[in-house]
């Protein structure tokens, strides 16, 4: 038999193949999904996931919120108030309402602070007077090339936050 007979044999009419469709059937396209998100759930979680330069903005502006309340209660309460800043654990706790907020470890934070304020030694901390005026100091956030100050000026104990950039 010729080999174009032969080919043509294995056709049927519809131009269909002897032995199945052509296309994918739904329980192949089931599995292939599910092998992709098999893959997903294996890789995603290894992928690093670190605090975007958005939310390196907002724990600046959380902090230096924390600094005022704090300059404000002070002076309402006519009464010397410390903030606590501990850069070794990446904490900033209010002294007027304990409020902590907590900087993730991806985040490098460096602080300066006075060791004294006021004639007292002072221990991680940037105290604020029933004057208004502080004893001052920066909080530093930084992670890539993203920074930010967060100043509280010693005079006036008024709180600016700065964008700094690493290069």
């Amino acid at each position: 038999m010729p080999r174009a007979e032969r080919a043509d044999e294995s056709k049927l009419e519809g131009g269909e193949l002897e032995g199945g469709e052509a296309g994918f059937t739904l329980l192949e396209i089931v599995c292939a999904l599910a092998i992709v998100a098999l893959l997903a759930a294996i890789a995603l979680p290894r992928l690093p996931l670190g605090t975007s330069r958005p939310r390196l903005e907002a724990y600046a502006v959380e902090a230096a919120a924390v600094f005022k309340a704090d300059r404000a209660a002070a002076i309402r309460r006519g009464a010397l108030i410390a903030t606590g800043v501990d850069a070794l654990t990446g904490r900033v706790v209010s002294g007027a309402s304990g409020r902590t907020i907590r900087i993730p470890r991806d985040v490098r934070v460096e602080a300066v602070l006075p060791r004294y304020c006021n004639g007292r030694r002072v221990n991680a901390a940037i105290g604020f007077f029933p004057s208004g005026m502080s004893c001052g100091g920066v909080l530093t956030l930084a992670r890539g090339a993203a920074a930010y100050e967060v100043r509280v000026n010693w005079l006036t104990g008024g709180v600016e936050i700065v964008s700094r950039h690493n290069s």
